[in-house]
């Protein structure tokens, strides 16, 4: 089994992050069995087809570096890099250029979305970023790849992009590509501001006080649960109770989440109880959990030669699994390399 995955570098990690998607990486990578593998990658190539600052591009990819190592991604055991230091990723992407199909990529959701009415004003890259994702796990023949509900269609894609070169190019005894199936992790936490329960938790919030950040220290952390927006109810003793609560649904849900804990195993604790009681207890629970990876992360962040070193051991060792996959893509297509 060898799993592939990769996340945008952006700043100012927060609880969603974690929740959201770091988590299940550190546990599927304490999972794996003896044999397999797990990459993950910083897809900063990904990154410039929108707008972007270099600067800043450059320093959020350290940062999320520093961020998955602090939140358990062990670079001894899994494979963390970024793209950019791994050119066979832009190279099989052009390979696979040719292979996919307009119509295909038409069809893409997030084109639609992101693209807006000004799909002219749009880069190429915007719209060919989908095939860029088929080459991150068609390279290194991933058997599995980790997919919500909005990347589902992008698995689909690759899995086309494969087949149809294998047809074209390959014999069925000996196909180029490994055709990745969907690994499906555990349901993730859906984290929303602490000033809006509508509204996902997200660093683009001007306000501090709507995110619990990686970086937060135990008294901040403290502070911002302390001040988090809520309701005068007491909280009700199950889930149905928390219907048109949002305020109250989050921090419960927050709470389940940082503890492993169901909704209804955590009002079973608190139901009745008023948030004066609640929420400090969700705020030890954030710090008990939180406060580890947050002196981790500063840590790092402040070491820019162990992540460089971090990244380029990671990308050295990419490289070098997925050169047998781009040579026979090559050859496939009967192109000559010295």
């Amino acid at each position: 089994m060898r799993v592939v995955s990769g996340i945008q570098p952006t700043g100012n990690l927060h609880l969603g992050n974690y929740l959201g998607a770091i988590r299940n990486w550190v546990k599927m990578q304490d999972e794996m069995e003896e044999g397999s593998e797990c990459l993950f990658f910083l897809a900063d190539l990904h990154a410039i087809s929108m707008p972007h600052e270099p600067a800043e591009l450059a320093a959020n990819t350290l940062e999320m570096t520093a961020a998955l190592v602090a939140c358990g991604i062990d670079p001894d055991r899994s494979i963390l890099f970024n793209q950019a230091q791994v050119p066979a990723h832009s190279e099989l992407q052009w390979l696979l250029m040719g292979t996919a199909r307009m119509g295909w990529l038409n069809r893409m959701t997030q084109w639609k979305d992101k693209a807006g009415k000004n799909r002219e004003g749009q880069s190429v890259a915007l719209f060919s970023y989908p095939v860029l994702q088929a080459a991150d796990v068609l390279l290194y023949q991933a058997t599995h790849v980790p997919v919500g509900e909005d990347q589902k269609q992008h698995l689909e894609l690759a899995r086309d992009i494969a087949q149809k070169f294998n047809n074209d190019f390959a014999s069925e005894e000996a196909p180029v590509f490994t055709l990745p199936e969907p690994f499906i992790p555990p349901e993730a936490a859906r984290i929303m501001s602490l000033r809006d329960g509508s509204a996902k938790m997200s660093k683009s919030d001007p306000s501090e006080m709507s995110r619990i950040n990686l970086a937060d220290d135990a008294d901040t952390i403290m502070k911002k649960i302390k001040k988090a927006k809520t309701d005068p109810e007491p909280l009700p003793s199950e889930a149905k109770g928390l219907e048109d609560r949002a305020e109250a649904l989050n921090l419960v849900s927050i709470f389940g989440a940082i503890t492993g804990r169901s909704v209804d195993d955590v009002l079973g604790e608190f139901g009745g109880e008023g948030f004066g009681k609640f929420k400090p207890a969700l705020g030890e629970a954030l710090v008990e959990t939180l406060a580890p990876i947050s002196q981790r992360f500063r840590e790092l962040k402040e070491d820019r030669e162990s992540l460089d070193a971090i990244l380029a051991r990671g990308a050295a060792k990419a490289r070098e699994l997925g050169t047998p996959t781009l040579d026979a893509a090559y050859r496939a297509l009967g192109l000559v390399r010295g």
